[in-house]
């Protein structure tokens, strides 16, 4: 009996273990087919005779892609189910991939990067479905908790593991990589079984999913919400196109060292995170999204001036940034959270919307650095510090909004 009793036991790990381990790739989808290709895009600018600018908007493509993905694959979710939107999904991004690394100009790898991140979009919007499906109350915390955890190891190692493949196999190598993991994630999404059931599903068709997105946007406070998290975003994402450039090109480090940096600002958000789990509860939301807000508008006006005199060279641009990343945990999930507060029977909406808009932004900060690349980190700094600062203001626009309620009554 007692044997039995272990079996089940272990068997039901493992299956918990295999779990983890898929929805972990899924939703970690967005920052691997990011991170993985940093440290190639100066080698893919000189194989591609590409200025700075054009490869910088590989990131704005991508994002592109990944903005208009997450609106359209949560209600195409709601209605047929998880698998099937998210094997569609996978396959996009493997053709997006394999599209990528057959390109001969940067304005089709632009395109593919579009295509891929589509696909990319599908994994992470309905793995946190799956979760919602599978589990209930406190697991459900849990089970975020713990994938959270498992995404923020994506930064961390991609660009490191990047920086590897570059070495041995060229910027090419890289794509075929990503789209050999698309394979792989779609082979052992044919052991999960539907988490969704028929009975379960929404027939609403995605018109009418589109039009409730229109509706939320009269809300003002989801407005100044979702405008605190996508200038932050826009700032995040000024670094994330403009850092390979102003690290490898502008400073002379070795491509396969770029991960190390760009690993140890993961670790800032990491610490960052944790900070805000355990003083969220004492001091609010709010309070936490501003007090993570001022942090990155001063760390941001140090990058800009670090970017615009040199002042304390790679260091010096090296410790401003990691100042910025580092209050992501407040920003982003304080944000989300305000949001999702305002109309919780809409919270999945909210959520795809927030999402949408936040990237929004980042296609905007990204093409901005790639329109005013001069060969310096210039453009990347100040869109930083702007970027920091229009987020500060948004959540100052929360105390404002909230009074104006209350003498309407």
């Amino acid at each position: 009996m007692a044997d039995g009793v272990n079996n089940a036991r272990t068997t039901t790990d493992w299956r918990n273990l295999r779990l983890l381990a898929i929805l972990s790739a899924l939703i970690g989808f967005a920052s691997i087919s990011t991170d993985l290709y940093l440290p190639a895009m100066p080698a893919m600018a000189r194989a591609l005779n590409a200025g700075l600018g054009a490869t910088e908007w590989t990131v704005s493509g991508y994002l592109v892609g990944f903005c208009i993905g997450q609106l359209i694959w949560g209600p195409l979710g709601d209605r047929y189910g998880r698998r099937i939107p998210v094997a569609c999904g996978i396959g996009l991004f493997v053709i997006g991939s394999a599209a990528c690394a057959l390109s001969q100009s940067i304005e089709a790898v632009i395109a593919a990067r579009s295509v891929q991140a589509l696909g990319a979009s599908a994994g992470v919007v309905l793995g946190r479905a799956m979760i919602r499906d599978l589990y209930t109350g406190a697991r459900v915390a849990e089970m975020m908790s713990t994938l959270m955890t498992v995404m923020a190891l994506a930064p961390l190692i991609g660009p490191l593991l990047g920086g590897q493949i570059l070495l041995l196999g060229g910027w090419r190598t890289v794509f075929w990589c990503l789209a050999g993991f698309g394979l792989l994630i779609l082979a052992t999404l044919l052991t999960l079984p539907e988490t969704l059931p028929p009975a379960r599903r929404q027939s609403i068709g995605l018109g009418e999913a589109l039009g409730r997105y229109a509706a939320l946007l009269k809300d003002r406070r989801i407005l100044a919400y979702t405008g605190a998290g996508g200038f932050f975003y826009a700032g995040m994402f000024a670094y994330i196109a403009g850092s390979p450039f102003a690290y490898i090109d502008y400073h002379g480090l070795p491509p396969q060292d770029y991960g190390w940096l760009f690993g140890l600002n993961i670790l800032g958000i990491m610490t960052g995170t944790y900070a805000n789990a355990r003083l969220v509860r004492r001091y609010g939301a709010d309070a936490m999204l501003k007090a993570g807000l001022l942090l990155a508008a001063i760390a941001g006006l140090a990058v800009a001036i670090v970017t615009m005199t040199d002042l304390g060279g790679l260091p010096g641009l090296v410790v401003g940034l990691f100042f910025y990343t580092a209050p992501v945990g407040f920003v982003i999930a304080n944000s989300l959270t305000g949001a999702m507060e305002i109309a919780p029977h809409r919270a999945g909406a909210v959520s795809a919307l927030v999402g949408a808009l936040q990237y929004g932004c980042g296609i905007f900060s990204s093409l901005l650095v790639g329109v005013f690349a001069d060969g310096t980190p210039r453009a990347m700094g100040v869109i930083v510090f702007v970027s920091s600062i229009a987020a500060l203001g948004s959540a100052m626009f929360l105390r404002r909004s909230h009074v104006a309620e209350v003498q309407n009554g």
